[in-house]
């Protein structure tokens, strides 16, 4: 199984991911692919091409500042209807609290190697390169398959193109990545667009992302989709994101 294919495209990351990644160590390889529990999948559509433009979402809320779904190291608006969620794991556990001598208490139908197994690929699951996954943002409410996903690293020195460069390396099966410089609001950052092939789906599809340095570390921000047709339809979303990016006051 590649190390993104779950949540890298109708599935989320957050809420219910060891269940989810339980569900492909017993076999339900299909249940976890890219838009599961959506129907059938749309026929893949073209690429949009390198340096496509897109209309601005109409606004929404806003995530990053304390209070927020996620709190950031960026704010910026989010499209209206898209629902975010936090994808810090639950120091709670996935399958039960633990007790003061060490036991897990038998919440959980899964047995502890698989529970093990499924928390180990979770954990994965959230780190890409240099980032681990903070927040996701689902479309679905907004009547689209996708999410536009949040990730964050430790301060250094790194600038946000070798950031961006490790995270798109690390992705499986993504290639002809084409990067390019933008600012807003004050920041200076670089986006890329890029192809990725499922092994498991066997299709290509575009996805994007853009990253930024602040003084609490880099961000990225990156767009998926279950197939091109939605990374088009979505791409408003992300441009609105873009637009509107600032760093978090303190």
């Amino acid at each position: 199984m590649g190390s993104r294919t779950v949540g890298r495209g109708g599935r989320s990351l957050g809420g219910g991911l060891v269940v989810a990644v339980a569900g492909c160590l017993a076999g339900a390889l299909t249940a976890c692919g890219a838009g599961g529990g959506h129907g059938a999948a749309k026929p893949t559509a073209s690429g949009a091409g390198a340096g496509a433009s897109s209309a601005v979402a109409a606004r929404g809320g806003t995530i990053g500042a304390p209070g927020s779904a996620c709190r950031l190291p960026v704010t910026f608006a989010l499209a209206k209807n898209w629902k975010p969620e936090s994808t810090v794991p639950d120091s709670s556990g996935p399958t039960g609290s633990t007790s003061s001598s060490g036991s897990t208490s038998s919440t959980g139908s899964a047995a502890p190697d698989d529970d093990l197994a499924a928390t180990e690929i979770a954990d994965a699951l959230l780190h890409q390169g240099p980032v681990t996954a903070v927040c996701e943002v689902d479309a679905k409410p907004a009547g689209h398959i996708g999410f536009l996903r949040v990730w964050t690293g430790e301060p250094g020195a790194a600038d946000a193109r070798s950031v961006l460069a490790s995270f798109v390396g690390a992705e499986k099966g993504a290639a002809h990545a084409t990067y390019r410089t933008f600012t807003t609001g004050g920041l200076s950052g670089t986006e890329v667009e890029y192809r990725v092939t499922s092994e498991i789906l066997e299709e290509t599809k575009t996805e994007r992302a853009l990253a930024v340095t602040t003084p609490d570390g880099p961000v990225v921000v990156h767009l998926g989709g279950l197939d091109d047709e939605e990374h088009r339809a979505m791409l408003p979303a992300y441009e609105l994101a873009k637009s509107t990016l600032r760093v978090t006051a303190h």
